[in-house]
């Protein structure tokens, strides 16, 4: 019987993703049963919608059986390389969407805030991240759309300079710039052109 998931054993899950990387099908489904309902929860709590939170689910793991090969066991736990997929996913559908339709400010203010908070705060505390969450959702609305995916992919799915720079093949000079540039902007917009 498989694991809960809540007791992911990363020795099971690697084994199923090098089984999955040698295209094994039943390895890769163990992988899907394991894992599957904690990533969809994550692609839930980011799309807020069922039938898109299964679409990136779906996307995710057609990237984790073509990219299984891909997995480095001494960069990351099994779970975490496998959540970083679902994220990314998740947000670039969320791009996609707001490519093809315009997503009001209250709505897109809204799945900002769904992704920052802290299910343990307390209400006053709730009230506060969601002012600050809305101040941020503004000031980041605000920045060129490049500098936006690219502080996204620093601070939002915490990816050093230099995978920043890979992963869009950008020179490291221009991500630390950029990256630089918009804090600065982002700052001046949070604090409304005061010192801080």
């Amino acid at each position: 019987m498989l694991q809960s998931s809540n007791s992911l054993n990363s020795l099971e899950l690697n084994t199923w993703l090098r089984g999955a990387a040698q295209k094994d099908a039943l390895a890769f489904r163990h992988l899907y049963e394991a894992s599957s309902p904690r990533l969809y929860g994550l692609a839930l709590r980011i799309l807020r919608r069922r039938e898109l939170a299964e679409e990136a689910l779906q996307e995710s793991f057609v990237s984790i059986w073509h990219h299984a090969g891909d997995y480095q066991a001494g960069l990351s736990a099994p779970m975490t390389w496998m959540t970083t997929i679902v994220r990314n996913k998740s947000f670039d559908l969320l791009r996609r969407l707001q490519a093809d339709v315009e997503i009001d400010g209250a709505d897109f203010d809204e799945r900002v805030l769904a992704c920052l908070r802290d299910p343990a705060s307390n209400p006053a505390e709730a009230l506060e991240l969601s002012s600050e969450a809305k101040a941020l959702a503004t000031c980041m609305s605000a920045l060129e759309e490049k500098h936006r995916h690219v502080v996204g992919l620093a601070f939002f799915h915490d990816l050093s300079h230099s995978d920043v720079a890979q992963k869009l093949a950008l020179p490291i000079g221009t991500v630390k710039t950029w990256i630089r540039r918009s804090l600065a902007r982002l700052q001046d917009c949070l604090t409304g052109g005061r010192a801080a």
